[in-house]
C-alpha cells in the first residue's frame, strides 16, 4: 500500500486552486449578480445602466475597462435582459464599438447613447427587437453623432421637456489632464425626429471649469445630468473634482440649448457624494428630486481620497436641486479599499427602485483590483423606498 503525506501549505494550495477552478463566489455579493469579471482577466466593469420597456422586460448594460480591455480603441458593452423583474437575467447582445452609454426606450425601440470608445466620438444605437440587434453608426445618418473629436459621458438620463429631448455630454477636448480637460456641454433634440440622423441635434457651447474656483481646489467637472429645475428650465447637474468631494455644479442651459453658463459664486452647490457619478431623477409623486450618491461617512473622512471612497451607497433627496438631505443608506461594507457601490443607473418602478451597479466586492478569487475596478455588474431593488428613513439603514 502507498502512502503519500501533504504538508499543511499544500493542502491549503490545493484548496485555493480548486476554489478557483470553481469558479467566483458571489453569494455574499449584494443585490442579484448580473454578470462577472474576476480581476486576474484585468477586464473590470463599467458604466451599468437599466432600462423599463413597454412590454415589462428590463435591460441592463455595462461597459469593459482596465488593461484587460479594448476601451481604447473599439469599446465592448454587454447588454442584458430579464423577463421576471431583475430576478434572472441573460446576455443578450455584445456590442463592439460603444462606451460609456445610457439605455432608454422611446417610441418603438430602444437606445444606447455614448461614444464609441474611450474619449470618442459620439454615436447612438437604436434596437428593434427588444435590445439583441443594434444598429451600427456608421454614418451621419444613422448614428454617427459627431464626425471627429473627443468627447467624454456616463450613462446620463435623458430628459423631455418643453419639445425636446436633452443629454448631457462633456468635451474632452480642453488639454490632456483628466478632469481639468473636460467641458460641460448639453445636447438636445427635437421630439419626435430621427434621433439617428446628426442633423436634427444641437450641441451647445464647450464650457471649461476654472482650477481657481473653490479656492483652488477645483479639479474638474463631468458626468453631467439634464434635469428641470423647479422654474421649469433645463440645466446640467454635474459632479466635481475636489478634496473634499462634497461639491457639484448647476450649470445653466438657454432655451433653444445652444449655450450653457456658470456662475460660481451661487451655482457651486453642497452635495454629498458629489465626488462621484451620480444619476438624478424627478418623481412627480413627491414632487422632490431623487439620486443615489456614495457620500463619505465620518468614520472613512481622511482613509483615502474622497473621490475613490465608495463603500457606501446612499438615497438622497431634493425639493431644490440646492439643500441635499440622506434618507437611507441603502449598501454599506466596512472596507474601503476593495469594495464599492458604484454609478448606480436607476428607474422608479412603482414603489419602488430598481438599479444597476457597478460592485466591487469580494468573490473568492481575490476581489476586485480596487473599489473604483468593479468585478460584478449587479441588479437591485428597493422597496417601497419614498419611506424609508435613516433608521432602515444598512449596517
Amino acid at each position: 500500500m502507498i502512502r503519500y503525506r501533504f504538508s499543511a501549505s499544500l493542502i491549503l494550495l490545493f484548496l485555493v486552486a480548486a476554489a478557483k477552478s470553481a469558479g467566483p463566489d458571489s453569494s455574499k455579493v449584494p443585490g442579484v449578480v448580473v454578470y462577472n469579471s474576476p480581476a486576474s482577466s484585468k477586464i473590470y466593469l463599467g458604466s451599468p445602466g437599466i432600462a423599463i420597456l413597454p412590454d415589462g422586460a428590463y435591460l441592463m448594460k455595462c461597459d469593459e475597462f482596465g488593461p484587460g480591455s479594448t476601451e481604447h480603441e473599439r469599446a465592448v458593452s454587454r447588454v442584458f435582459r430579464s423577463d421576471d423583474r431583475g430576478a434572472s437575467w441573460r446576455q443578450i447582445a455584445r456590442i463592439d464599438g460603444l462606451f460609456w452609454a445610457n439605455l432608454f426606450p422611446y417610441h418603438d425601440a430602444v437606445y444606447l447613447m455614448g461614444t464609441e470608445k474611450h474619449h470618442g466620438r459620439i454615436v447612438i444605437m437604436r434596437s428593434a427587437d427588444g435590445g439583441s440587434i443594434w444598429s451600427t453608426p456608421e454614418d451621419a445618418r444613422h448614428g454617427l453623432l459627431t464626425d471627429s473629436g473627443e468627447y467624454h459621458t456616463a450613462p446620463m438620463p435623458m430628459v423631455f421637456h418643453n419639445g425636446r429631448i436633452w443629454r448631457a455630454f462633456e468635451d474632452a477636448m480642453g488639454g490632456t489632464l483628466w478632469g481639468s480637460r473636460y467641458r460641460a456641454m448639453m445636447m438636445s433634440v427635437p421630439i419626435d425626429t430621427d434621433l439617428m440622423n446628426q442633423a436634427n441635434w444641437t450641441r451647445s457651447n464647450p464650457l471649461p471649469g476654472d482650477p481657481g474656483w473653490l479656492n483652488g481646489t477645483f479639479g474638474g467637472w463631468l458626468e453631467g445630468n439634464a434635469i428641470v429645475n423647479p422654474d421649469g428650465e433645463v440645466i446640467n447637474l454635474l459632479r466635481v473634482a475636489c478634496p473634499e468631494g462634497g461639491k457639484a455644479a448647476i450649470v445653466r442651459v438657454s432655451q433653444d440649448g445652444k449655450t450653457v453658463h456658470f456662475n460660481s459664486k451661487e451655482d457651486m452647490i453642497d452635495f454629498p457624494g458629489g465626488a462621484k457619478k451620480f444619476t438624478i431623477r424627478f418623481d412627480p409623486r413627491t414632487k422632490a428630486y431623487w439620486t443615489l450618491a456614495n457620500p463619505v461617512l465620518p468614520q472613512h473622512a481622511g482613509q483615502a481620497k474622497a473621490s475613490s471612497i465608495r463603500n457606501t451607497l446612499a438615497l438622497i433627496c431634493s425639493f431644490d436641486l440646492r439643500t441635499w438631505e440622506i434618507r437611507c443608506i441603502l449598501l454599506y461594507h466596512p472596507e474601503i479599499r476593495h469594495h464599492g457601490f458604484q454609478y448606480p443607473d436607476w428607474l422608479f418602478d412603482g414603489e419602488d427602485l430598481v438599479a444597476a451597479i457597478r460592485t466591487a466586492y469580494d468573490d473568492g478569487l481575490g476581489g476586485a483590483h480596487n473599489a473604483h475596478d468593479a468585478n460584478f455588474l449587479t441588479f437591485h431593488r428597493f422597496t417601497n423606498f419614498r419611506a424609508l428613513t435613516m433608521a432602515d439603514s444598512a449596517k
